[in-house]
């Protein structure tokens, strides 16, 4: 494919995904990041949501959590705690989560401790995370 770059994304247990992709989509720590191909080199903290990518003109992608991404040499590397595809992704746990997450934020103050809030939050936010990438690539999920 000309005009691409190679997107690898890592994860501690596996490699995910290896693609060559026309244009990359990333949430980065201060915001939305976008890759072309002959990108410049870079660095940048991943934050948890979308990853978005184009592969032979089909728009794709993956739910991922906080890592890093570097681009070098017309190639992409997103290195995350978790990066799941579609199909991977189990709807009925990401609502009980989303749920348990949402009560746990709705504790009153005193019940609950700061450190079970950032807890809750980080989980509620990988929740909803999830299910946007479920409900934006649902037609993946039908045809594997």
């Amino acid at each position: 494919m000309t005009g691409a770059l190679t997107l690898r994304v890592i994860t501690p247990d596996s490699i995910v995904l290896d693609v060559k992709a026309s244009s990359v989509q990333f949430p980065g720590v201060d915001g939305l990041i976008g890759v072309l191909p002959r990108h410049a080199h870079m660095v940048a903290a991943v934050d948890v949501g979308l990853l978005s990518y184009v592969e032979n003109g089909t728009k794709k992608g993956l739910f991922v959590s906080s890592g890093f991404a570097e681009v070098k040499d017309n190639t992409l590397r997103v290195v995350c705690e978790a990066g799941e595809l579609p199909v991977e992704i189990d709807e009925k746990r990401a609502r009980e989560s989303e749920k348990r997450a949402r009560e746990r934020l709705a504790a009153p103050r005193g019940v609950r401790e700061s450190v079970d809030s950032l807890r809750a939050e980080a989980a509620l936010r990988r929740a909803i995370a999830r299910l946007h990438v479920l409900e934006l690539y649902a037609r993946e999920r039908v045809r594997s």
